[in-house]
């Protein structure tokens, strides 16, 4: 029995060839002082000048053959850990630690995190930039991330909870919540959920917002995804709860409501009557977007006497040289500006700026005098798409681009009873949602 138990034991030094394989694992023996010790490291994760400076040194000034314990206390460097777990070990070293051993225990392992630490620093939001609010946003290291919120959050009450997902990938997600303020319910269905998460790899917060949602199937965001510090930190004072996700610049707060998706962190910079008066307008030109090109194709394809005479003039001018019916021409042009809107954001931005504004103005200038379309659904489609671009957060914004097709199939077939009918979807839809219970 003794000889069965000894043959299933791990060998470390097998654990030590194996990374080996990898040419960036550096597995050097080396002595000191008549002592012989081992340092094992992957070259990419560490920082080697405090390896040069705070480690090595430090061991090359012994003279007898030191103690794990003792070599522990002797390097100066904070967290050293010391264990004979070899899975914890081989996780220390992918997260940029330096394993080292000595010839009287080579069954022990002293761990000392040194991670080399690379990102951006933190600059001016890029997606949801402000005139006269802060210049901060989240980068893609989370201790950064949490520093940001910290600092305006000075309060015991704010606690941070990590946790590691990804059975591959081993990403540090951190649930942030102020206590006594946040709902405990809530709380225990984040981490819970979080906790039954069973993916290889979490590479962004959106990988994970998907599986935190209580209905998957809808094109409605769920928690509302920010990049600017001072939402997050406003959010945690009104009781929500932040999702950060390490190599993610995107913090998810939840629970959410429709409303909160169309306000902006300047709304709170402003008099109330300034703020809601740009919040409203950004109401109406989210329904404007979504309803002005069905609402075109209804009444030109079933109700011409809604139309005043002047006007129905001027549109069957316009469409004189149209071979198509309201339909065909506004799915030409929606499609033409959804493909220059992506394109627009595929490329440099220098480039997709000047694609952006000179496609636009070249194919709907083109479109008009080969007779394609006419130039007054040209002009509501601009405006349409103009429209879709003040929604504050861009998830919503992508959803706003994608609801105006249904409704344009509606009005087509069924005409203002159709765009009614779908509205009346649409209302249900978002009754029904609920975003963490």
């Amino acid at each position: 029995m003794l000889k069965k138990n000894k043959s299933k034991q791990k060998d470390p030094n097998s654990v030590f060839e194996a990374l080996s394989r990898s040419s960036d694992f550096i597995n050097e023996l080396s002595s000191s002082g008549g002592f012989l010790y081992r340092i094992s490291f992957f070259r990419s994760l560490i920082n080697g000048n405090l390896l040069h400076e705070q480690i090595l040194p430090f061991i090359q000034q012994l003279h007898l053959t030191p103690t794990l314990e003792e070599l522990k206390e002797h390097i100066p460097i904070e967290q050293a850990v010391i264990t004979k777990d070899l899975q914890k070990v081989e996780e220390a070293l992918h997260r940029g630690s330096i394993a080292v051993r000595i010839e009287t225990d080579w069954g022990n392992t002293l761990l000392l995190p040194i991670e080399e630490k690379k990102g951006r620093q933190v600059g001016p939001p890029e997606i949801e930039f402000g005139i006269i609010s802060a210049q901060e946003a989240f980068v893609e290291g989370l201790d950064t991330n949490l520093n940001l919120i910290r600092r305006r959050l000075p309060t015991p009450d704010l606690k941070v909870v990590e946790h590691t997902v990804g059975t591959l990938s081993q990403t540090k997600v951190a649930v942030v919540y102020i206590e006594n303020i946040a709902n405990p319910q809530n709380i225990e269905t984040v981490l819970q959920r979080i906790q039954d998460v069973d993916y290889d790899q979490i590479l962004d917060s959106n990988y994970l917002a998907q599986m935190l949602y209580d209905v998957s199937n809808t094109i409605f965001p769920l928690f509302l995804n920010t990049e600017r510090p001072d939402r997050v930190s406003s959010g945690l004072t009104e009781g929500k709860i932040a999702i950060m996700v390490d190599g993610s610049p995107h913090t998810l707060l939840a629970p959410t409501i429709l409303l909160e998706y169309f306000s902006t962190m300047e709304d709170y910079n402003m008099s109330w009557i300034a703020a809601s008066s740009f919040r409203l307008l950004r109401i109406f030109a989210v329904i404007f977007s979504i309803f002005a090109t069905p609402l075109y194709v209804a009444v030109l394809t079933f109700h011409y006497e809604l139309i005043p005479k002047d006007l129905l003039e001027t549109i069957v001018a316009s469409r004189y040289l149209v071979p198509f019916p309201p339909i065909i021409e506004a799915l030409f042009l929606e499609i033409s500006i959804e493909l220059l809107r992506e394109a627009g954001s595929r490329l440099p931005a220098k480039v997709g700026q000047t694609l952006g504004i000179v496609g636009g103005i070249v194919i709907g200038q083109a479109a008009v005098a080969a007779g394609l379309t006419s130039n007054i659904l040209l002009i509501i489609v601009a405006l349409s798409a103009l429209a879709s671009f003040v929604t504050p957060i861009y998830k919503m914004g992508t959803t706003i681009r994608l609801l105006r097709f249904p409704f344009l199939f509606a009005a087509q077939v069924w005409g203002a009873l159709g765009i009614s009918l779908m509205g009346a979807f649409l209302l249900t839809h978002l009754m029904k949602l609920t975003s963490i219970g």
